[in-house]
């Protein structure tokens, strides 16, 4: 479980006598959840805490960057399809940039930030199906965007979990059911919590990053805004 590394971690660091330690968990850590991660990502900070009481935890929502796993792997099925599936197309996200989380991180390593957890959320909130839809607009590809609905999902949830258990963990689906029930909540910073703001950090808008890595994606890739001056040129 996810929540053991972070224990041992956090145990071994105060053995040594380190006082200044920074956990990345997630906005959705909740002990009462029911989601095997959000329960695991909440004892693990949990563990953290008791290990070392001046800990600072960071709960980003989905993080985005060069080498995200979300923008990145939707982007790169359109290579591949006409239609682009999404689970939970109207749960809502707060995609926040991986070096205003690592700015965050240098603050608490730093002792610059008070004890405590940190939700981290970008400037932008947006559905999940209007986030395929900025990333296709950026890519510059036109391309379905179909909602599956819940009880669908949760269907292929269990079948690619059984697929799975079967084949020993050789076969893992695309989907799974814990990352179905994460999907119905939304992914963003609570009212109350502790943020950027606390932090003296202003975070960075999607459309500032996106295209600088996403244009990999697009039909002609690095030569595509060369294509639009020569097309505009003849125009």
């Amino acid at each position: 479980m996810q929540s053991e590394g972070a224990e041992r971690v956090a145990k071994a660091a105060a053995d040594a006598g380190i006082r200044r330690f920074v956990q990345v968990s997630a906005i959705g850590a909740d002990a009462d959840s029911d989601s095997d991660y959000g329960r695991t990502k909440a004892a693990g900070e949990a563990a953290v805490q008791a290990a070392i009481p001046g800990a600072v935890i960071l709960r980003p929502s989905i993080i985005f960057g060069t080498e995200d796993q979300f923008f990145n792997r939707f982007a790169g099925m359109t290579r591949m399809s006409p239609i682009l599936p999404v689970v939970g197309p109207e749960t809502m996200f707060q995609p926040v940039y991986v070096d205003d989380v690592a700015k965050a991180a240098v603050k608490g390593v730093l002792g610059q930030a008070e004890p405590g957890v940190y939700e981290l959320g970008g400037p932008d909130v947006e559905s999940f199906r209007d986030l395929m839809r900025r990333m296709l607009e950026v890519i510059r590809r036109r391309r379905l965007v179909v909602g599956i609905p819940f009880w669908i999902a949760r269907l292929m949830g269990f079948v690619f979990d059984l697929l799975k258990t079967l084949s020993v963990g050789l076969i893992s689906g695309p989907i799974t059911g814990d990352q179905v029930r994460n999907l119905r909540r939304d992914n963003l910073v609570s009212g109350g919590a502790k943020s950027f703001d606390d932090l003296g950090i202003t975070p960075t808008s999607m459309q500032v990053v996106l295209p600088d890595y996403l244009w990999r994606f697009r039909d002609s890739g690095q030569y595509s805004e060369i294509k639009d001056s020569a097309r505009n040129l003849k125009s």
